[in-house]
């Protein structure tokens, strides 16, 4: 099915974010990042086009440093910057020609799934947020992902962060690991399910522009991350969608997040962390839709307590 998206910029602090602007009939808009380090395209298109299909306008984007937006050093991400790229973009959803400023949401997973936390509570403008298999407590995640690392790969990885994070304070340019790689390697992730990410993403090398590296600074300082912490100040009804078996971004964390935080609904679905992008992709984007319908389109809607769905 032919779908129509334009590319549209909005500027975030001194530069400029890239997006890709698919124009909805309902009024409600979602808006959308791909991973850590993953650009529009691969962490977006599935979903996007679904949620276009039902109706909703998105605004999906590359966050600054990355993919076709601005900044530099390239592939590096910092926490502050793409938080504020998110508030940018929000504001510039809501100017969007067709786009009801009281119909917005938030979508993103991994990582950014766990931004999605903050979000909800700093960005009163959202009507609803979803985050897919987020990344909300970075020190647990850690701690698992060393299960499926070897001690030398690992000293390695951090030797790298460390003399990449000092060599950005004499301007030198940044030392770049892979996203993902086998045990023994130098990467963000070594964990079983982070090897499906090619194939979830990027079936068939689809998107040949995706630069999957990040800077090891960036890798190294993620680490520490804890968006969760937010889930109790959410000012949006939140839906978190989890997978029993992930081992990149564990479930634990996220439910206990999304049981803190206010009007919450969980759906686990079963699979790894990339589980709604392959085999739980329809149960997936079935779930989102809804919540979306409910919170975006209903507006007598109220906010359910907190619900867990298991789906098979």
């Amino acid at each position: 099915m032919f779908v129509k998206r334009e590319k549209v910029r909005f500027v975030s602090g001194d530069t400029e974010c890239a997006a890709w602007h698919y124009p909805g009939t309902n009024g409600g808009c979602v808006i959308m990042t791909g991973g850590f380090a993953v650009t529009k395209e691969p962490g977006t298109d599935m979903f996007a086009k679904r949620f276009h299909q039902a109706g909703f306008a998105v605004l999906a984007f590359d966050h600054r440093h990355f993919g076709e937006s601005g900044g530099e050093p390239r592939q590096v991400a910092r926490v502050g910057e793409q938080l504020a790229d998110w508030r940018a973009a929000i504001e510039f959803a809501a100017t969007l020609p067709g786009v009801d400023p009281a119909k917005l949401a938030a979508w993103a997973f991994s990582l950014p799934g766990g931004y999605v936390f903050p979000i909800a509570a700093q960005n009163p403008q959202l009507a609803a947020a979803i985050a897919q298999t987020p990344n909300v407590d970075g020190p647990a995640a850690s701690r698992n992902a060393v299960r499926h690392q070897e001690p030398l790969a690992m000293l390695r990885f951090m030797g790298r962060g460390i003399l990449d994070a000092l060599g950005s304070l004499v301007g030198r340019p940044p030392v770049l690991v892979p996203l993902v790689g086998e045990p023994g390697t130098v990467a963000l992730l070594t964990t079983p399910d982070s090897r499906d990410g090619n194939q979830a993403l990027n079936p068939d090398n689809k998107y040949l522009d995706w630069q999957q590296n990040v800077a090891a600074r960036s890798a190294l300082r993620v680490t520490f991350y804890r968006p969760g912490r937010y889930a109790s100040r959410a000012r949006c009804p939140l839906l978190a969608v989890v997978c029993d078996q992930d081992q990149s971004a564990p479930a634990g964390p996220a439910v206990r997040a999304a049981r803190r935080a206010p009007g919450a609904e969980l759906v686990t679905l079963p699979g790894g962390h990339y589980a709604p992008f392959m085999d739980a992709h329809e149960q997936a984007v079935e779930a989102e839709l809804s919540f979306l319908r409910r919170h975006l389109l209903d507006q007598s809607a109220v906010r359910p307590p907190t619900a867990l769905h298991r789906s098979a």
